[in-house]
């Protein structure tokens, strides 16, 4: 570890326009020392290229090439590459605010007892236009990053700067390709770390046409299952109990993931969410819905439960 040293880990899968973009918006701080890491996942279009040029351009980039694994195993690839006493992550088609690495290690720096760094976070629409205000909760200042984290991932990937001595802890990313930047924010807030606010803009998150927004395949559904299931596991480590309002709230998104894993053919995963959520519930009044539904599938079997219940709520609505 080199102390003072940002490192920046870039995942990126065939996206070698917005790369360069996204390197540049780093290259732009006016904080040094920095080190980019960008982690080609098996691009199939000139990403590779793209990546190995900017290495050669600038001694700050590093490169690395693996086959196509998920972004969870991106970042874990980056995380044991890197050598900066900072860590921050960067999706490739997003970017980072010139004085963002000068402002959070300032802060995290002067308040040792905090282990992440965060700001506001702009969000850029696809049509160009801009969220007039902080994105998310982004503009609120937090102390931890549960109870809220239950209710939403509250801030993008690009807002925060963790020290890399916490990401250590923390250990290796799951290899998923959904959620596992909100498993791993959980997992952190389960370690009950500190957070080091500050009141100006950091990074930007961006829409753009080459975005996919589908959340309902098998194979996507069965990584949320995954993070899900883990995120359910870190907030009871972190001590929230069954009763508050963001633990009520996360049990409901379990049951309605878990009858979406049931249409969808998962009848393990759907067992499993639904199950968790009647044990998160606590006193909630839909713990009842809870236990019939499940008494219903066993009897039905998970995925036909899954698809009456979706059916239902089209008719609904």
């Amino acid at each position: 570890m080199q102390d003072g040293l940002v490192t920046t880990i870039i995942p990126v899968f065939n996206r070698a326009a917005m790369l360069g973009e996204a390197v540049a918006s780093v290259l732009a701080q006016t904080y040094r020392p920095i080190e980019i890491i960008v982690v080609n996942d098996g691009s199939t279009d000139d990403t590779a290229s793209t990546a190995d040029g900017l290495a050669r351009l600038h001694p700050e980039v590093r490169v690395v090439h693996q086959s196509n694994t998920g972004v969870g195993a991106a970042r874990e690839a980056g995380r044991l590459a890197a050598k900066g006493e900072f860590i921050q992550h960067l999706d490739s088609d997003d970017l980072l605010e010139p004085r963002k690495f000068e402002l959070q290690v300032a802060g995290l720096q002067s308040h040792p007892e905090c282990d992440v760094s965060y700001g506001w976070t702009r969000m850029r629409f696809r049509d160009g236009s801009v969220h007039p205000e902080p994105w998310k909760r982004t503009g609120e200042e937090m102390g931890s990053i549960f109870p809220a984290m239950l209710e939403t991932r509250w801030w993008e990937t690009t807002t925060p700067l963790y020290r890399a001595a916490v990401i250590a802890k923390a250990g290796a990313w799951l290899s998923l390709r959904y959620e596992e930047d909100w498993e791993y924010d959980c997992r952190l807030g389960a370690m009950g770390v500190r957070l080091h606010f500050v009141g100006d803009w950091v990074s930007e998150f961006r829409q753009h046409t080459g975005q996919t927004s589908g959340k309902s395949g098998p194979s996507v559904l069965r990584d949320r299952a995954t993070a899900h299931a883990a995120i359910l596991g870190h907030a009871r480590q972190a001590g929230i109990d069954d009763d508050a309002p963001e633990m009520r709230h996360f049990a409901r998104e379990l049951f309605l993931l878990g009858r979406q894993c049931g249409a969808s053919g998962l009848a393990a995963e759907s067992s499993r969410l639904v199950a968790l959520a009647c044990d998160a519930s606590g006193r909630d009044r839909n713990r009842l819905q809870l236990r019939l539904y499940t008494l219903l599938a066993r009897v039905l079997g998970w995925t036909t439960m899954g698809r009456i219940a979706s059916a239902t709520d089209k008719l609904r609505r």
